[in-house]
């Protein structure tokens, strides 16, 4: 039982490192490129909103797949 719960637990873990850095990069590169062109910001928000939206659809796999684990 041990085992399981720490397999859950590394898959979660494993799997959110990689969408929590991207949405902070995202994030990061959203905020320079208004701040070099302020008359851009509804295409930069657009477009970050639907990268971020991709990278959390991946911590939400990683999610599905540590509930599979029985």
């Amino acid at each position: 039982m041990d085992t399981v719960m720490l397999a859950k637990a590394i898959a979660i873990a494993v799997g959110a490192i990689g969408p929590g850095l991207g949405v902070g990069m995202i994030g990061a590169k959203a905020v320079e490129a208004v701040g070099r062109n302020p008359e851009a910001s509804g295409k930069v928000l657009i477009t970050m909103l639907i990268a971020a939206a991709f990278a959390e659809a991946i911590a939400i796999y990683a999610l599905v797949i540590a509930f599979s684990i029985s």
